[in-house]
């Protein structure tokens, strides 16, 4: 086993070994690349330790002592003490208002709200629709 790795191991000058070392240089160059760009992107704490010409301009407020605390956005209200108004509830208050607004406009007052419409009834299945055919030339007899 250890004659065939042996065997099968490339030579340093080959043309596999060129390869890899262009390999090697690139991801180096990434890798520097990719170092400059993350330290490029936190400069905070950077720039408080320059000296003063080269800090924060001569008026700036001082950074607070400790940080803020960020705002508790997972926390869920409390529930509502009042329970939801039922349906009468919201009929009543509804005939409530509508007297109100015309009151104010100056109209006579509305005997009713306009009623919901109700459903519309179901289609009769017609006689096609039994023989399975929807739409197109009747069907011979």
């Amino acid at each position: 086993m250890l004659q065939f790795i042996e065997s099968a191991s490339v030579s340093p000058s080959g043309p596999a070994s060129r390869s890899m070392v262009r390999v090697f240089e690139r991801s180096l160059w990434a890798a520097f690349g990719v170092a400059a760009a993350l330290a490029g992107c936190s400069p905070g704490p950077l720039i408080d330790r320059l000296p003063g010409d080269l800090g924060l301009p001569a008026g700036a407020p001082a950074r607070p002592v400790a940080p803020y605390d960020y705002p508790a956005v997972h926390d869920m209200p409390p529930d509502r003490p009042s329970t939801p108004m039922t349906e009468e509830e919201q009929v009543k208050l509804e005939k409530d208002l509508a007297k109100a607004r015309d009151q104010q406009e100056g109209r006579p007052p509305t005997a009713k709200l306009p009623a919901k419409k109700p459903a519309p009834a179901a289609k009769k299945p017609s006689k096609d629709d039994e023989n399975g055919q929807t739409a197109g030339a009747k069907a011979n007899p």
